[in-house]
């Protein structure tokens, strides 16, 4: 046997000792030390990961979807860990920007541990991204809202931002209950922050509650196509149509122009955004004369046959004179309605209680929000002086002096139509309202004759008949407030009017602001409006003709 030198025993018991020390190490760490290691490892690898909760869908009152959730990926980054890599040629490559201003961005934010790089992004573009394996680029999911109705809907609807909270229409009114509930779970990640593996969830995602709207796209449709063409063709500077179920006060249809597309609001004019049947207010002209003629009636001094005399075609109040477009001579209140006389309305105000036309008005909702819930609504105006001048009563009574929206003024009129019970509007479909009644039963039929009368061919708004169907409705049309008072060329024409007119069903108000192609009564311009949607609606709700084939 050979001997060995001592060295090479010392070596080898050197080797024999380092072995036991080993195997005595693993076995401490995995008896004594096993669970702090395990929590340290889980501590640098395990994670919360939130869980985003997509909005509930908003739909028509068929079921038609208005605005719905899809799934997107954003992807963000750690700028120190990016700026560790030193190559920022690939990602400022894809997103489209130069290297020197993607350094720059990651080094104004160094301090910070999260910087979005792309927000909302297509998953397939995003995964092209996360393919490339870049130390510190991660990404979140999330969901990004879509119109399908886009312009037609956009401010009944609204849109909501970048983190999806409401920010116009329903999404804002309505935010807290499409707003889902986001969740917790717990996931392995690896060197790269990448998601190995989900654990285990540990509060669950709740998404947002959806709702259905009363407004029937096909409906909305129609009017808008109508709307748009018609502020086109007459050049005119904005426009609104608000459609109303009678029987339940649901809004069917609501639009207004110009409009925007919520699903690109690159270039979005603030103008376009606000939702004008709502927040814009206009004085409603003749379209209140109806009112005044209700409180003369009810007043017992007067009656749908009482005769006014407005000759010699004008009057004078004060020092101010009123005049007709011509001597009319001696017309029945039903007759002053329907050629929309200033003189006989005005003669009619001047002998009744002026705080009882206010009050009248201020039943019908004039001067209060219509409770739709839409934000920035207006409330509109409705003076209340302690003392009326004869100037201001006789202004008054034909709609100078006080403004309304076009909503609250198809909110009126749904009142005559419903013989004098007001109900509050809707744009919740079966929504539950309460009804008051505010006008006799026998006045408000009274009142639906003469605005029959008014669209007959003797009256200023016979473009608003429909053939096989009654309509019953009333003009306006008023000058506009410029820096030096009512201006002359400038012009607001509107029509409210209620069909059938025998058995009312819907109710509609069309308004033309500041038309530029010559016409600009109330009569020629949203007269032919309210005929064409009425006539598509009330076949869309399937509402039998109450007149004769060729009878309008």
């Amino acid at each position: 046997m050979i001997a060995l030198p001592g060295r090479v025993h010392l070596f080898m018991a050197f080797f024999v000792m380092l072995a036991l020390v080993m195997s005595f190490r693993v076995v401490y760490l995995h008896s004594v030390e096993r669970d702090f290691l395990k929590d340290q490892g889980d501590a640098r690898t395990i994670r919360m990961e939130r869980i985003n909760a997509h909005r509930g869908m908003i739909a028509d009152r068929q079921g038609k979807p208005l605005a719905i959730s899809s799934p997107v990926t954003s992807l963000w980054a750690n700028p120190e860990e990016l700026l560790e890599l030193g190559d920022f040629n690939h990602l400022s490559t894809f997103f489209n920007v130069l290297p020197e201003e993607f350094e720059a961005r990651l080094r104004r934010n160094a301090g910070r541990d999260f910087i979005y790089l792309r927000r909302h992004m297509p998953p397939p573009e995003a995964q092209q991204v996360l393919a490339l394996g870049i130390k510190g680029v991660y990404e979140e999911r999330e969901y990004h809202r879509f119109y399908p109705a886009g312009e037609v809907a956009a401010h009944l609807v609204g849109f909501t931002n970048i983190d999806d909270r409401g920010q116009e229409g329903v999404e804002l009114s309505f935010d807290s209950w499409l707003q889902g509930t986001p969740g917790k779970k717990q996931v392995l990640k690896n060197l790269y922050g990448q998601i190995v593996r989900d654990i285990r969830p540990v509060l669950e995602a709740k998404p947002g509650r959806s709702m259905e709207l009363s407004v029937d796209l096909r409906m909305q449709y129609l009017a808008y196509r109508e709307l748009k063409s018609a502020v086109n063709f007459h050049r005119a500077e904005s426009g609104s149509i608000v459609i109303l179920d009678i029987r339940s006060g649901e809004v069917l249809a609501m639009v207004n122009r110009p409009s925007y597309n919520p699903n690109n609001r690159a270039n979005l004019d603030l103008a376009a955004v606000r939702n004008r049947a709502v927040t814009d207010v206009f004085e409603p002209g003749s379209t209140v004369k109806p009112l005044t003629a209700a409180v003369a009636m009810e007043s017992g001094a007067f009656s749908a046959d009482s005769i006014i005399d407005t000759s010699p075609g004008f009057i004078h109040v004060g020092d101010k004179t009123i005049p007709d477009p011509l001597n009319y001579g001696e017309l029945s209140l039903s007759e002053v309605i329907a050629k929309s006389s200033q003189v006989g309305i005005t003669r009619v105000a001047l002998a009744l209680d002026e705080f009882q036309v206010w009050e009248m008005f201020r039943s019908m909702g004039f001067g209060e929000a219509t409770g739709i819930g839409f934000p920035g609504e207006s409330n509109g105006y409705l003076p209340n002086h302690r003392r009326w001048k004869d100037i201001e009563r006789a202004t008054f009574a034909y709609g100078y002096g006080l403004t309304v929206t076009p909503l609250q003024l198809a909110k009126a009129y749904m009142t005559i139509a419903r013989d004098g019970v007001r109900r509050d509007v809707s744009v919740l479909k079966g929504q539950q309202s309460e009804s008051t009644r505010v006008m006799a039963e026998r006045t408000a039929r009274e009142i639906r004759a003469m605005l029959s009368s008014v669209t007959g061919d003797a009256g200023t708004g016979s473009k608003a008949s429909i053939e096989g169907y009654s309509v019953a409705g009333k003009t306006g049309t008023v000058r506009k407030v410029g820096e030096s008072g009512y201006e002359d060329t400038r012009h607001l024409a509107f029509f409210a009017g209620i069909a059938p007119a025998s058995a009312p069903r819907v109710v509609a108000v069309v308004m033309i602001n500041d038309p530029k192609n010559g016409e600009y009564g109330g009569g020629a311009v949203a007269a032919p409006v309210f005929s064409r949607v009425m006539a598509g609606v009330l076949r869309l709700l399937n509402v039998p003709p109450d007149r004769p084939t060729g009878a309008v």
